[in-house]
């Protein structure tokens, strides 16, 4: 599993985000320098706060869309900017396209440039709406790259195909992870998935939203597990894509009883008619990820990791709260 190379000096872009604010936390307790590129679109200062002030940790306002230069030697970038929920799809299709488009290229070119090792956040959105369960590497997805979802969809497997080809061509050395639904601490409220969505209206004892029957079925992996994945990917020998995520899959209607019931809340459930385009099943198949990553699969129960969860959630619009009063 593990590769030679020293990982000492790092570019996470987008690391004011969810994920990438969590990536920074695991890189710097393993000793690394971080450095952070985000122009803040999605990601949240509030995100990397605890980490301002750190000595081997710097921001800076930027947007990756733009030429990149790094000064001095970088071992390693992880590119995990874009924005990435359902609600993003309409708002904010063009940033979409072009970070995972330009913002990609530009990545690479740096990447090249410094001979350093590229991580590439890729989705299980490449699948699209599968007609195969579980979906392994191998499946080359069924996506509508003219809908609403397409923005996202293909500017991430554009991505993919960019990151091999400057692989193939340049001799880059890449990684790509495929990630699957993830939740813990630092969603935003507002984000537009189902876990925020469904904690920020129980919480507010608000009727809670599912969308068709809730039988469509989606895979939850806490934050935790999912950044123990790509760190293992990051450190490893292979090259292609990998499937991160909880094989673990149930509907989206049984999640949101399970959120009334972990937060004690009143809350009915509404039934609104199904997005264009929405996946009816989404569970990787991990079983590379097992083989190349040391056997890596989820540790944390999809209960705590909702009580963890939850407590942020309950903080975050406490927060909110006092700011609007």
């Amino acid at each position: 599993m593990s590769s030679t190379r020293r990982i000492r000096r790092v570019l996470v872009t987008g690391g004011a985000g969810f994920i990438g604010s969590h990536l920074c936390d695991r890189l710097l307790l393993a000793g690394c320098e971080v450095r952070v590129f985000d122009n803040l679109l999605t990601g949240r200062m509030d995100n990397i706060e605890h980490l301002l002030g750190h000595p081997r940790f710097s921001f800076d306002h930027y947007d990756v869309t733009n030429y990149l230069y790094v000064s001095g030697e970088l071992d390693a970038i992880l590119h995990f900017a874009s924005p990435a929920s359902p609600a993003d799809f309409e708002r904010l299709p063009i940033q979409i396209l072009k970070v995972g488009s330009l913002g990609t290229h530009k990545v690479l070119g740096l990447a090249k440039a410094k001979k350093a090792r590229v991580l590439i956040a890729s989705t299980s959105e490449c699948y699209g709406d599968p007609e195969v369960n579980p979906q392994p590497e191998t499946y080359w997805g069924h996506v509508n790259p003219i809908g609403i979802r397409g923005v996202y969809d293909e500017a991430k497997r554009f991505a993919e195909a960019m990151t091999m080809a400057y692989h193939r061509h340049h001799g880059v050395d890449v990684r790509i992870v495929r990630i699957f639904n993830t939740f813990g601490p630092r969603m935003q409220i507002n984000d537009g998935r189902a876990i925020p969505n469904f904690f920020s209206q129980a919480i507010r004892n608000e009727a809670i939203t599912v969308f068709g029957d809730g039988s469509q079925t989606r895979s939850f992996c806490y934050v935790d597990d999912l950044v123990e994945g790509i760190v293992r990917l990051l450190h490893s020998d292979y090259v292609g894509p990998v499937n991160i995520g909880n094989p673990n899959e149930m509907s989206l209607l049984d999640m949101a009883k399970k959120i009334i019931r972990i937060t004690g809340s009143k809350s009915p459930i509404v039934y609104k008619s199904l997005p264009p385009d929405d996946p009816k099943v989404r569970r990787p198949d991990i079983t590379l990820a097992q083989r190349v990553l040391g056997g890596w699969e989820p540790k944390v129960s999809i209960d705590e990791g909702l009580e963890r969860t939850r407590d942020y959630f309950i903080e975050a619009l406490s927060k909110e709260a006092r700011a609007s009063a």
